[in-house]
């Protein structure tokens, strides 16, 4: 039988963040669209930005989030920088990858500095999409007030 953790025993988010997100860092918006799909319509939101610098901004304020980051042959040293660290900076945080199949041979170099997903094609976006609702699903809770605890354990939405 599954009882809600006391609140000795949950886990919370840091003081000040925000609830986690799924960002998605890219320049065309395919991948966004595409992860959206696969989501489904009662996943969760997709936040999309245009650059590294945007996307860990964004992560930042929010640093048990899941990230998806396109991956170019312009990007990708900074990208592999960016990941290898986040595992410090934002340990509650996940980062998958996606790339076009020319940079297929970069997936084992990306998924050694930190990448938990590699996909070449926004096709194929079902098993990243189960990765990011199982990281949604298991990470802290924003700290809440007495009264905030109550209302998220009513029985009605």
């Amino acid at each position: 039988m599954n009882t809600p953790a006391s609140s000795s025993q949950r886990q919370w988010l840091p003081e000040g963040d925000g609830p986690p997100r799924v960002i998605v860092c890219e320049h065309s918006g395919r991948w966004a669209v595409a992860l959206g799909r696969q989501l489904g319509p009662s996943g969760p939101r997709v936040h999309q930005t245009r650059s590294l610098a945007e996307c860990w901004e964004m992560l930042a304020g929010a640093t048990a989030s899941f990230v998806i980051v396109e991956a170019t042959r312009a990007n990708l040293q900074t990208l592999l920088d960016r990941i290898a660290q986040s595992g410090r900076q934002f340990p509650l945080a996940r980062v998958g990858v996606v790339a076009d199949r020319g940079l297929a041979a970069a997936e084992w170099v990306l998924r050694e500095a930190g990448a938990v997903h590699f996909a070449v094609s926004p096709r194929r976006l079902g098993p990243l999409a189960q990765v990011a609702h199982r990281h949604m699903a298991q990470v802290p809770r924003p700290k809440q007030t007495f009264t905030q605890q109550v209302w998220a354990e009513l029985p009605w939405g």
